[in-house]
């Protein structure tokens, strides 16, 4: 008599639920930076310039760091690595909160201070994401991406205004707020550690060590890191079900984050406060968590290349009607109609990416997807910042809408991308290329 196995239940899974309250401490105290720093250097600065090339800045070291962590979680112990980034974090976020205080916040030390919080970021980020196969199975994993989207959706309906409120009051209560986000995060990945030992589940990323034999582990240490890192990005591209995303997955960030970003800056310029800025984003993350909460019933039913091509041409029609509307109300209706498929399309993508990675890749394959994915948003601030000088508010949007039309374009003609199947379906689709 075949036995019925009840689906895995998240909120039953406390390892998940640890690490779910530490990776969304880390988060709110990167999303409060990443709404303070461009608003912070435009009030310091007065040039959307100026403020474009700090935001770059920290995107390309947040990038080329991601390199080096996706190594560092392939090679030791990741929930460790998820410890040791948040006591890094305290330490910046601290500095951070001192500057601030001694008003010593100027263009180059807004410029340093995002560069290291954006480095730290990249080298240990990736662990937290890599950790999570050890602790969710693998036919729940679309439920946790699409839990994870609502939790970053919450952050951002939160972050928004609080971080509007507390820039306020002054850069400096920011940082102390950063960094006791830092401090929940180290907590918590501490009990993670201390949860996993008393399960006897080994630490991912140790595996040669952990799981293998001595000789095993002894040519683990002798492979470069180059060797390693080129392994990732090997296996990767040699994947048509997931390397040839890729190349659409960075066109759409560039285009759609370059739109967003021009409107905040020229929001700034109008005269807007910090807090009505804010407020806005929060209205969007309130419609991206109803996506969220939409999205665990849409990934186990609809095809994920459904859901993926859908979503692209929302957005591209979205950042098309945005280049029209100038009033903070129009704006927000604008912007959560494109990013109402987001949570859905992101757990179905970020799902599938997570059930067809071997366990031993996962951390070098998600710093590969990481910088392959999101390679040119550096050129988004940038874009944002001398469009908005040399061209205006709508023509620089008008070229950011250009970008994700063709993302949906190249979506339409990417068979694998087409072909991604419904949950429950995903291990047994990634089988077929895994010998391609």
């Amino acid at each position: 008599m075949a036995t019925v196995t009840e689906p895995h239940r998240l909120w039953r899974n406390t390892r998940y639920l640890t690490w779910l309250v530490s990776d969304t401490s880390k988060g709110l105290a990167a999303a409060l930076f990443a709404f303070a720093i461009p608003l912070l250097a435009l009030i310091v600065t007065n040039d959307p310039a100026q403020a474009g090339i700090i935001g770059g800045a920290g995107m390309v070291a947040r990038l080329l760091l991601t390199l080096a962590g996706g190594i560092l979680a392939d090679r030791h112990r990741r929930i460790l690595l998820m410890l040791i980034g948040s006591l890094i974090g305290i330490l910046l976020a601290g500095a951070f909160t001192l500057l601030a205080l001694g008003g010593a916040l100027t263009f180059a030390t807004l410029l340093i201070a995002d560069v290291l919080l954006a480095a730290r970021s990249g080298l240990f980020d990736v662990a937290g994401e890599s950790a999570i196969k050890e602790i969710v199975p693998g036919e729940a994993m679309g439920r946790a991406q699409a839990a994870n989207q609502g939790r970053d959706a919450a952050i951002q309906l939160a972050g928004g205004p609080l971080g509007g409120l507390l820039l306020g009051v002054g850069g400096w209560l920011v940082g102390a707020v950063m960094t006791l986000c830092h401090a929940v995060a180290a907590v918590t990945a501490w009990m993670l550690q201390r949860e996993m030992r008393r399960a006897g589940i080994a630490d991912a990323g140790a595996d040669a060590v952990a799981a293998g034999t001595e000789a095993d582990a002894g040519a683990r240490g002798k492979t470069s890191a180059w060797a390693e890192l080129r392994e990732g990005f090997t296996w990767l591209l040699s994947r048509p079900d997931l390397g040839g995303v890729l190349l659409i997955i960075t066109v759409i960030n560039l285009g759609f984050n370059a739109a967003i970003t021009t409107t905040i800056y020229a929001l700034q310029q109008d005269g807007y406060s910090e807090l009505l800025i804010g407020s806005l984003s929060a209205a969007v993350g309130g419609v991206m968590l109803v996506g969220a909460v939409v999205a665990p019933t849409l990934v186990p039913r609809i095809r994920a290349g459904v859901i993926a091509i859908s979503g692209l041409s929302v957005v591209a029609v979205g950042t098309i009607v945005l280049s029209m509307v100038t009033e903070p109300w129009a704006i927000v209706v604008v912007l959560g109609a494109s990013v109402l498929l987001l949570p859905a399309l992101n757990a179905g993508m970020m799902g599938y990416f997570m059930v067809a990675t071997p366990t031993e890749l996962l951390g070098r394959a998600n710093s590969a997807a990481g910088v392959l994915g999101m390679g040119a948003l550096p050129l988004a601030p940038l874009i944002a910042g001398f469009g908005l000088t040399w061209i205006g508010r709508e023509w620089t949007i008008l070229v950011c809408a250009a970008l994700c039309i063709v993302a949906v374009a190249l979506a339409l003609g990417n068979r694998a991308l087409r072909a991604l199947p419904v949950e429950s379906r995903w291990a047994e689709h990634a089988k077929q290329y895994e010998n391609a």
